[in-house]
């Protein structure tokens, strides 16, 4: 499976981020392990959404947009 999801600070709330990845457990391990130079100082970060998708690419076009404009709109109106 490949994962598209969105994680917040938990010491820093209005901090997100949105990512992809096809194992879950290990990349939340690395974001909270510093081994992300994009999240590393806002550690340690929760899991606020995430999706599964069997196709690749429709989860990184999923990805794509959930980094736009319209999905970060979507994201703060429909997921949290």
């Amino acid at each position: 499976m490949h994962y598209v999801y969105i994680l917040r600070s938990e010491k820093h709330p209005d901090q997100t981020y949105i990512g992809f990845t096809s194992d879950l457990k290990s990349r939340m391990a690395d974001h909270n392990n510093g081994k992300s130079a994009h999240t590393m100082k806002y550690t340690p970060w929760e899991i606020q959404w995430y999706c599964a998708f069997q196709d690749k690419t429709k989860a990184l076009d999923f990805e794509k947009y959930m980094k736009s404009h319209s999905g970060k709109a979507f994201a703060s109106k429909r997921l949290w």
